[in-house]
Parts: C-alpha cells; structure tokens; sequence
C-alpha cells in the first residue's frame, strides 16, 4: 500500500526535525535552513565544533564568545557560511544575557546549547589552600551561566518548532563515580548543574520543552588536555557530533536525564 500525500508530509516534517548530519541525510539546498541553534562558548573547543556541525546541516547557527574579536576559526565560519553570526556574551554577566536575549526577542530558538565552562585552576582546589574567588567563578560560569541563560531564552525556545535545550555536562559530575578527590570546583560545579537543569526540564515541561543533559566524554580540548593528564581523548568533530545526536533522540520522557555520548544514562 503506498503512503498518502499527508504520511509523506508528515515523515518529511520529522526528519526536517531532526539535524540532518545525524540522520546521514544531505544538507538542505543553499539558502534553506531547518531551525535556528544558539550556542555558548562557540568560539573553541567542542562548542565551536558543535557550531560548524549545526551550519552544516542547515541551521542557522548563533555563535557565542566571550571575547569576538579574539574568536579566530568562529569569525572564519561565519564569513564562510551566511547562516552563522557571531555575537559577545560573557555568561557570568547578567547584563550582557538580557541584552542578547532583548536582541532576539521574538526569534524562535529551536535548540539552546549551553556549552561554555571552565575547569578552575587545578593548583587552587587542593583541600586545605582552596582559593574560594576561583570557585566562585566556576560555579558562576558552570552552573549559574546556564540556568540564567535557559530563563533569558525560555520564550525564544518555546516559540520554536524543535524545543530544546542542552547543557554540556561531565560524567565528573557523577557523585556515585567518585572514588579519589580530583578537581572538587569542577566536579562540583557539574554536579550542581545536573540537578539544576533538572529542575529546570520540570518547569518547562508543560511548554513542551525537552531538556538534554549529555556527556561529551573526555575530548581533545585545550581545556581537558591540561584536566586529564594522559587520559585517551576523544576527537572533538567525533565528539560533536554524538552530542548532537543524543539532543537529537532526547524524548519528552527522558528529558532531564543524565546522557552520556552513546546515549546512555550516567549514574547520579
């Protein structure tokens, strides 16, 4: 029995929800775009890889960095590709994400990806000369940062046809996984996260918004290099790219879950 004209409608519509790359499709043709994606701390590292894999399957693609001018291969992308624009958010600064988000007021955000953090300064977490400005900082950056940033853009996410928000996370936020004391900022700090964004994939759950917490793993990023010693790290387009897929397979009844790359659950 052939499919009807409005089962075709219907499947096209699904996989145009979907990022292209993740279903092994072609990007659409030029100058057509599947949904709009804002991504923090896109300047480097797997953010910027998680930016340049979205441009690719068609979305429109707003790129965060603290510094713009200083965002070398972010300025390079968005000259190459007209579909990405690159704007100035620090995400420990109040001011600057209400003026972003009363910038894009009105525009639908299909998928929110909350990728900026930092590690803190390995030398400064030791348990007995703990510098508390620098877990301070981390703390503002890793877990107020995204929390701040899912309000702002709420409305924005809930206009949207894909209705997603992510957090980059960390199995180092696991606290069952602990089992030696290693970067207590940093661990702490994506602990505090996970159960914030939980909260949060509760509260806007009636706007239909799914919420993805996804463990990138270990990548080759400068940030990990110096946190993992000699830990085997994954690649970062590799990496990218299994992030997007876990955002992607996020159902409604897993929203709020704690992923892993492969897509499966992480222990609390």
């Amino acid at each position: 029995m052939k499919p009807t004209r409005r089962t075709l409608i219907a499947l096209a519509a699904v996989a145009l929800a979907t990022p292209a790359f993740a279903q092994g499709m072609k990007a659409p043709a030029k100058g057509k775009t599947v949904g709009t994606v804002l991504v923090t701390g896109a300047n480097r590292g797997i953010g910027l890889e998680i930016a340049k894999a979205y441009a690719a399957g068609g979305y429109k693609v707003i790129g965060t960095a603290r510094k713009p001018a200083e965002a070398t291969d972010l300025n390079a992308l968005a000259k190459s590709n007209p579909n990405v624009t690159v704007e100035q958010l620090d995400v420990t600064s109040d001011a600057e994400i209400d003026a972003l988000a009363a910038k894009y007021k009105g525009v639908a955000i299909d998928i929110l990806v909350n990728n900026a953090g930092v590690t803190g300064d390995t030398n400064k977490q030791r348990f007995g000369s703990i510098d508390y400005t620098d877990f301070a900082a981390v703390m503002l950056t890793n877990v107020k940062g995204p929390l701040k940033i899912s309000e702002a853009f709420i409305d924005n996410v809930a206009a949207s046809g894909q209705k997603r928000i992510a957090v980059i996370t960390s199995s180092e936020g696991s606290i069952a996984g602990v089992t030696a004391n290693r970067q207590p900022f940093y661990r702490g700090s994506k602990a505090a996260v996970n159960m914030v964004m939980r909260n949060v994939a509760y509260a806007v759950k009636d706007k239909g918004v799914i919420v993805t917490l996804v463990n990138p793993g270990p990548v080759d990023t400068d940030m990990m290099k110096g946190a993992r010693g000699r830990m085997p790290l994954r690649e970062v387009p590799t990496a990218a790219k299994d992030v997007i897929a876990v955002i992607a397979k996020t159902t409604m009844e897993k929203t709020g879950t704690f992923q892993s790359f492969d897509g499966t659950d992480l222990p609390w």
